[in-house]
């Protein structure tokens, strides 16, 4: 650095020179001083630049890498969305499959039970018709027994006063033989 300094007076004196040619001498310029004043901009320079300058670009670059990476980020989370709503758009889709088929199920379920029902519920009735009608039966076939009988009781004490006065023993044998055997037919 040195060396420049020393080459840089020397130019100070050929500058010297080219500004009185061109006739800047006269506002007062000497070539030295501007050497010297290039010298400070160049160190003032360099010190802006190695202490402000690279620093704020070294800040900016990675807040630039940062806001690269946060979009980059934001992408893969966009395509992670996206993949995770068509996963759940087929997740919903299986599982409306499912309940359709569980719906599907359960009414044929209820339909078998509801014949099944249907089934038991006629057998009932038929068993308790069944057993009614033999029931009115039995009570019929029981009724005429008891009206035969009491039929039978009343010929008998009919015949037994008409036979009683009239009749002799042999007619009246014959009679109640007579209406014994009608009243067993009938």
């Amino acid at each position: 650095m040195l060396n420049n300094l020393i080459l840089a007076a020397a130019e100070a004196g050929a500058t010297q020179g080219v500004l009185e040619k061109f006739g800047l001498g006269d506002f007062g310029i000497e070539g030295r001083y501007i050497v010297l004043q290039l010298i400070g901009f160049l160190i003032f320079f360099a010190v802006v630049y190695f202490k402000i300058i690279k620093p704020v670009i070294g800040t900016m670059e990675e807040r630039q890498e940062k806001i690269d990476a946060g979009i980059k980020h934001a992408e893969e989370m966009k395509t992670k969305l996206d993949a995770a709503q068509v996963e759940s758009a087929e997740i919903i889709k299986t599982a409306q499959g499912e309940a359709s088929k569980i719906i599907d199920e359960a009414r044929q379920s209820a339909k078998a039970f509801m014949e099944k029902q249907t089934q038991e519920a006629t057998t009932k009735a038929q068993e308790i018709i069944t057993k009614a009608q033999h029931a009115t039966e039995l009570e019929h076939r029981k009724m005429i027994a008891e009206a035969r009988g009491e039929i039978a009781r009343l010929v008998v004490a009919t015949t037994r006063q008409v036979l009683a006065k009239e009749l002799s023993d042999d007619e009246r044998k014959r009679y109640n033989d007579a209406a014994a055997k009608e009243l067993t037919v009938a």
